[in-house]
């Protein structure tokens, strides 16, 4: 197993990371920003309100984008035990 073949696994390893991890954490963002500027224009500064609003995003956004983050990790794995015959020659 060669140092390039290594790099190829980390790069797409961390790609797929990033594209798994993406819908969850910019609903997060999103849902975040809003309740804060919610906060700043009411001034309520509750503590429960930053995060329930947060959870049942994230909660909905693993419902809906389940199926996506499922393909991405299935096919990497996938690639990853086709490339095995590679990597023992």
């Amino acid at each position: 197993m060669g140092p390039d073949l290594v790099l190829e696994v980390a790069m797409e390893a961390l790609k797929t990371v990033l594209l798994v991890a993406m819908p969850l954490l910019g609903l997060g963002l999103v849902v975040g920003l809003a309740v804060s500027i919610f906060q700043a224009i009411t001034q309520i500064q509750e503590m429960t309100l930053t995060f329930v609003p947060k959870i049942l995003a994230m909660g909905a956004g693993l419902f809906f984008f389940s199926h996506y983050m499922l393909d991405r990790l299935l096919g990497f794995t996938l690639n990853l035990f086709h490339m095995i015959p590679m990597v023992i020659r």
